[in-house]
């Protein structure tokens, strides 16, 4: 819904008073996925299609696009969904344990291995393995993790005995997998495997007229398991969130509504101004000019550091390491900041 902050004010009519945004109550909503915005319809259609089918899929966005919600609806609309969905984080495995997470391990395998532990593979026979973040799968895993994608089979550690597994892989990334594989951290036949069917999901920036309907949705849920009465959002909130950049994308909007209903005095939901602080305003010295300095510095360091790298993030030489922080928390700062690494590889003899 267009709000007022899109008319010009005329000398001879007053300005109209705008309109909230009300909810729309009973609408239906498939799988909790909304969007009807044009960079969105593409990957609405991939996943009404690659549903039915039993292809590897590898989903790639931005951290809180939703990509946990898109392999859902597909596993859902699968010939698996009998069978519960199962899920590996495995950025928030240590390196060590990625494979016995995987895979699984037999009694006395390494130290500590007490008792035989089940994989995930092994786990989620007849139905869907959803690996997040696969990007941080360390290469000693990698080949493994080809071979069970590729042949349905793998040995749990410390076992000679093969263990053969019927699973659908949905993955998952907001790691640049084509520079890992240049940086020869991320196998190439891996990612081939991995991407049969890919499905991109655009940053909500990208799909502002998504946002009325989203952030309705999500009224409509914290509402209901806060037992308010909500019935809307007021109108300049509304375009507040409209104008909003959202660098924590969906995820980001979800939280911003629960804060706000939970503030909440009326029947109309209002949201704080202060929720909404990444946005730089043109002005006197303020808050948003002493985060534009801020984030102006931290550019200078980004590009020093790749400079210093040859406009590499990963590796022992990397940009990343010379930061001190983790390559994909690096990799976020630059799509915000809108970096340029290909700037600072240095060109062929």
């Amino acid at each position: 819904m267009q709000t007022s902050s899109n008319n010009r004010d005329s000398p001879t009519m007053p300005r109209p008073v705008p309109h909230p945004h009300r909810l729309s109550r009973g609408r239906q909503v498939p799988d909790g996925i909304v969007g009807h915005a044009a960079s969105f319809v593409e990957t609405l259609e991939r996943i009404d299609r690659v549903s039915a089918t039993d292809a590897t899929v590898l989903i790639t966005g931005e951290t809180g696009t939703g990509k946990e919600l898109v392999a859902r609806a597909i596993h859902r609309r699968s010939r698996r969904s009998s069978h519960a969905m199962v899920c590996a984080n495995l950025a928030a495995l240590p390196k060590e344990l990625v494979a016995t997470e995987l895979f699984g391990h037999e009694a006395g395998a390494f130290t500590g291995a007490v008792h035989k532990r089940i994989g995930r593979f092994e786990a989620a026979n007849a139905s869907t393995l959803f690996l997040d973040e696969v990007g941080e799968v360390p290469p000693c895993v990698q080949v493994t993790l080809l071979r069970v994608l590729q042949e349905g089979e793998f040995e749990r550690i410390g076992s000679n005995r093969t263990t053969i597994t019927d699973v659908r892989v949905i993955a998952a990334t907001n790691r640049n997998l084509e520079e890992a594989i240049e940086d020869g951290f991320f196998r190439q036949d891996l990612f081939y495997r991995l991407a049969v069917f890919p499905i991109h999901l655009p940053p909500l920036r990208e799909r502002r007229e998504d946002i009325p309907g989203l952030a309705d949705h999500f009224l409509a849920k914290v509402a209901d398991r806060l037992g308010r009465e909500l019935s809307g959002i007021d109108a300049e909130s509304m375009d507040r969130l409209i104008e909003y950049p959202w660098p924590g994308n969906i995820r980001e909007l979800q939280n911003v509504i629960e804060h706000s209903a939970i503030l909440a005095d009326g029947d109309l939901l209002k949201v704080p101004p202060v929720l909404l602080t990444t946005r730089v305003i043109a002005g006197p010295t303020t808050a948003a000019s002493l985060n534009h300095a801020v984030e102006s510095g931290e550019r200078r360091l980004i590009e020093q550091a790749l400079e210093e790298s040859n406009g590499r993030v990963f590796g022992p030489t990397g940009a990343a390491t010379r930061l001190g922080i983790p390559s994909s928390t690096l990799e976020s700062k630059i799509k915000r900041l809108r970096i340029n690494k290909l700037q600072f590889r240095l060109s062929p003899a």
